[in-house]
């Protein structure tokens, strides 16, 4: 029997990395849900398993390098590879400020998590990406992250001014653009996605979108064939632009 690709998913206990989990393991992917929280990482386990899916958790918190390296350690010990990461985890902290009242503490933490802990795992998981015959990097992004719609009056991200959170998925869609140029030579490709705006715990589940309608792009890029794109930023209906 041929073995299940294997799939690190960051945050994947719940919101939009649970869907993404469940509709990747409905396909026969073999589904590591990573979390800060080993019990919530477990039950999330637990749910996916009384659907037929094979799931296993790992303690993973995307702002501790020991607990990066110890959930790549476990990964490399048990498979030896890695087929799919999808960076899902991330923070919204500001709530309903000025950018001028910002407190610099919120930005710092802001990337912390949403900026350094997505490079610090895509470092490290590397080594392992490379060793699958096709390996895929999906970054969550957001429209919030599109300089383009940020500037455009008709945008509905216009009036959604939130630096930290908004500035974080700029440079994360940066992070993939200059990945995805290092990486171009190899199988493994990189994309940024926009879920849209989804009912989660991030937004205080104000979201008009479900999060099965979030998951689809995310799955639909992590398992593009090896004339995908790479280096791109997509939503549901197609590219976003920068």
């Amino acid at each position: 029997m041929k073995k299940p690709k294997i799939v690190l998913i960051t945050g994947g206990n719940k919101g939009i990395g649970f869907e993404t989990a469940r509709q990747l393991g409905k396909m026969g992917y073999e589904i590591l849900i990573g979390s800060r929280n080993e019990k919530k990482g477990l039950e999330a386990v637990t749910l996916l398993e009384k659907e037929g899916i094979q799931a296993k958790s790992v303690g993973i918190d995307v702002t501790n390098p020991n607990s990066i390296l110890f959930a790549l350690e476990r990964i490399k010990q048990e498979y030896g590879l890695l087929d799919i990461l999808i960076n899902n985890a991330g923070v919204f902290l500001e709530g309903n400020i000025t950018q001028s009242e910002l407190d610099l503490s919120i930005l710092k933490n802001t990337y912390e998590t949403n900026v350094f802990g997505l490079f610090s795992v895509t470092k490290a998981m590397l080594p392992l990406l490379r060793k699958s015959t096709s390996g895929r990097i999906v970054n969550l992004s957001s429209g919030l992250g599109s300089l383009t719609l940020n500037t455009d009056p008709m945008s509905e991200f216009h009036n959604v001014n939130t630096l930290a959170y908004n500035s974080s998925k700029t440079a994360v869609n940066a992070l993939t653009v200059f990945l995805a140029k290092e990486l171009s030579d190899s199988p493994i490709k990189i994309n940024s996605v926009c879920p849209g705006f989804t009912a989660t715990d991030l937004n205080g589940n104000s979201g008009y979108r479900s999060v099965d309608q979030a998951a689809s792009i995310v799955v639909k890029l992590a398992t593009i064939n090896s004339d995908g794109p790479t280096g791109g930023f997509f939503d549901d209906e197609g590219v976003v632009p920068w």
